[in-house]
Formats: structure tokens, sequence, C-alpha cells
């Protein structure tokens, strides 16, 4: 029968929200949006699921490969997050849980000191837990709580200064092994980003892979293989794109698991990110909220619940942990469908592409070139969120208060500053950056004179009268 006729509402998994054909189910009519309860029909239904697969792969599989786990794992486990999301939110928040970029300099720091997968899932399960009960403190006491123990200042300094540490990686890993094609895929990468319109500018991160796998493979023929580093300290020849892996690879089965490992050094360095986590479910609850008409701020518990839950899922069987992704929320604001429908179908999808061995080769032969050029400008997008959340947040930079202790931090967290306990422990990067902005901002805020903690800033910002048209002369 036709899809129209059959049944016009459709219950979700039995929990109570129902898809109800959005007019003919064809096209939304000019200026209507189709809501998270709506659907089109099934055809264009999976259609738009596709398309959110393909808008969140650019990030999603690159975050497994900088990480070193399996990237086939990352996008089924990536599905498998987002049912859970969907089931937890009763279809009110549409939205795609991939591969967290968060935590890449933490994999980096942890594999630095001697840590293997195991111990990377390990310390990223105990970030999930706390992601998790931070949620249901959420869920109990309010929004509050956040923006009394996390304001902007703390949010956006944290943020910085986890993206900025990951610039050695790209300087000392990626670049050196092909640095034209680094700085070739680099420079495709920001015209792709600043150029590019609409549902092209969502996956511009991933035509500048695929631009660079082109690159690598045409130096090849010109060129022959190049001499440089490649996964260890010494230069060897060795061929820029290396797809010998993706011939022997299966089309069908399954991905590669392994059990967590738990260590308290990794764990000291990764628990930071909860709060980078926190600010993205918080403005991505906001900004869907907002698109939709429909205010979510009590979902925002629930969400981060979720999350939490769905990454404790994903690193127990060795994948990565997951977060909502503002690229599928730049589809929804293109397309205007906001519909949950939508998002089971790109689960679905995801849960397929985990299954073919075939394509987690392909995404592993990306040269380390390549990854350099993404990793430039990705890095450093990261980083820069930081300062987004202080403009957002209109934090006072002049005022010491907020001034100090975030520079600190900052510094402390780029630069691998170092305390040492013991002989077997010790804090440093990340994990010694984020405990200096967080206990330092509020240690501060604890004995500032009244006027610094009205938020006015001590030094002068240089705005003349003439500037503001006022006479202050009396």
């Amino acid at each position: 029968m036709r899809d129209g006729l059959f049944e016009r509402k459709w219950w979700n998994m039995g929990f109570g929200v129902r898809w109800t054909l959005h007019g003919d189910g064809r096209t939304p009519a000019p200026g209507a949006v189709v809501r998270p309860e709506e659907r089109l029909s099934w055809p264009r239904t999976a259609g738009l699921g596709a398309q959110h697969v393909v808008a969140m792969f650019g990030a999603s599989f690159v975050a497994p490969v900088l990480m070193g786990l399996d990237p086939n794992l990352a996008i089924m486990m990536s599905g498998i997050a987002t049912v859970i999301f969907l089931l937890a939110t009763r279809g009110r928040v549409p939205s795609y849980l991939g591969c967290s970029l968060s935590f890449v300099g933490v994999a980096a720091a942890i594999r630095a000191g001697g840590g293997d997968s195991a111990v990377v899932t390990g310390a990223v399960f105990v970030v999930g837990a706390a992601l998790f009960l931070a949620g249901l403190a959420v869920q109990r006491f309010g929004a509050r709580i956040i923006h009394a123990a996390m304001p902007p200042v703390v949010t956006g300094a944290v943020v910085m200064l986890i993206g900025f540490n990951l610039a050695p990686v790209t300087a000392s890993t990626y670049w050196p092994q092909d640095q034209w094609t680094a700085l070739l895929t680099m420079l495709f990468t920001g015209l792709a980003v600043v150029c590019l319109r609409g549902f092209w500018s969502r996956i511009a991160i991933f035509l500048g892979l695929v631009f660079g796998y082109g690159i690598s493979w045409i130096f090849d023929l010109l060129f022959g293989k190049i001499h440089s580093t490649v996964g260890g300290p010494e230069a060897v020849d060795h061929w820029r794109l290396d797809l010998s892996g993706v011939g022997k690879a299966d089309w069908v089965g399954l991905p590669s698991f392994h059990a967590p490992a738990f260590e308290w050094s990794a764990i000291l360095i990764a628990l930071p990110v909860v709060i980078a986590l926190i600010a993205e479910n918080a403005g991505h609850i906001k900004a869907v909220g907002e698109m939709t008409g429909d205010p979510l701020d009590d979902k925002l518990g629930t969400a981060i619940a979720a999350d939490g839950a769905a990454s404790m899922l994903s690193t127990a069987v060795g994948g990565p942990p997951n977060t909502t992704y503002s690229e599928n929320i730049g589809v929804m604001a293109a397309t205007r469908v906001y519909s949950t429908a939508a998002y089971w179908a790109a689960a679905g999808f995801a849960l397929l592409f985990g299954l073919c061995p075939k394509f987690g080769a392909v995404v592993a032969a990306i040269p380390g070139g390549v990854l350099g050029g993404i990793t430039v400008i990705l890095y450093g997008m990261i980083g820069l969120l930081g300062a987004q959340i202080w403009l957002n947040g209109r934090v006072d930079l002049r005022n010491p208060l907020n001034l100090v202790p975030a520079a600190a931090g900052i510094i402390i967290g780029i630069g691998g500053v170092k305390i040492q306990f013991t002989d077997s422990f010790e804090l440093g990067g990340i994990a010694l950056g984020t405990i200096v902005v967080i206990t330092g901002y509020h240690a501060l805020r604890y004995f500032a004179p009244p006027h610094l903690k009205q938020q006015e800033p001590l030094l002068d910002s240089g705005t003349s009268a003439y500037d503001t048209g006022e006479d202050k002369r009396g």
C-alpha cells in the first residue's frame, strides 16, 4: 500500500513518541518545518538519514584514526549511541552522536606516556561515567549547577587548552611525514570551509581528506616513494598512500573489540574533557530548541546522561566516546527537517558501515601528510571554540578574576607543564591546566573584593566619553 495510506502515525519503539506524516510526505510547504514527531515518506526519510551520515562522516572517522582506535567500531558504535540518545530523550531531541574530537589530545597524551588502546578507552570510560552522573545531577537540581561550577570563563579556557594542547601532535607526528601534501591539503580544506555553501560546507573536512588522498596517489605516481618518518623516529622510504590492507580486508565482518584497562594517571588526564562535553551538549540542546521552537531545557540533564551512557557502552567494547554533532545541526538548519525518524535511519546506515572491514581499511590508509593538513585546521578550530564560549558569555578578560586563572591554566595545558608528586605519579598538561583554571577561579573569587565579583574591569578599556557619546565631565 502507499506510504501515506498504510498508517499516518508510527510509534517510536513503544516509548510514546509518534511520527505523523508531514503534509503529503514529499516536500514541506514554503516556510514550514518538519518537527521531531513528524516525518516525510520513508524513502525520503532514508535519504535524509544517509545525508546525516555523510555530514558526520568527516569528523566521526577522523577522530578514531587520530586516537589510534578502530574506525569500523567507531562508526558502528556511533549508530548505537544515537539509538540510545533517541530512546532516552523519547524522540524530542533530534541529534546524531558521533565520535568526539575532544579526546584526541587526551589519547595522544596517554599514548605518549606509554598507554595503549585499552588504557585510552579505560580512561575515557571513566569520563563517560562522570558525564552520566553530571547529567543525573542536572536532571535533579537544574542547569544552574553547571553555571555555578563552570561559568563561561572556566569552560572556555578548558576547551581552549584541550584544543591547543594538540599542536605538537600535528607538528611532530603528521606534518613531517609529507610536508607538501600537508600544505596542499590544508589550503584546499581552508578554501572548502570558507568558500563552499550549504551542505558542501558541512562536509569540508571530508572533502579535504578526499583531496589529500588524490594528491598522495598522484605524488606517488610522479615522484615514487618518499623518505620521511612514519610511525617512528627514523626516516624510511615508504609510499604516501598504501592501500595494500584494503585488498586483504573482507567486505563483511565484525570490527575489532577490546576491553578497557584503567590507570589513574590516564584517568586524571582524561577527566577535564567532561567540561567540554557538558558545554557541547548544552549548546546543542539550546540550538535545537531555538530551531524547532520547542524549549528543551527540561531535557538537558537527560541528554547529558544519555551521552555519558552511550560513551560508556562504546568504550567498554573498545570504541571511542561520543558527543552530539554540530554538523548534523547544520543539516537540519539547511533542510528544515527535524524529524527523529531521519536519525533512526542514519543510525541504521552507520551500523551497516561498521560491519564492512574494507571501509575501515580505506580509512586506516589515510596518509600522515593528509592528516597533517587536516589537523592544522581542525585542532585550531577546537581551541578557538573556547574563545567563542568567551564571546557568547561576554567574559571580560580585563577583569583579573577572569584573566589570571584562564591565562595560567591555558599556558600549563598548551606547554605541557608538569608537577611531579612521586616517582610514579605526576600531573601535567590538560589535567593540571584544568585544575588550575577551575580551582584558581573559585579560590580567587572567594578572596576577591566585591567590585571584581561584579565583573567590573580593573583595567581601562580605552573607551573615551567621545567614543560612547557621553560627556562625563559633569
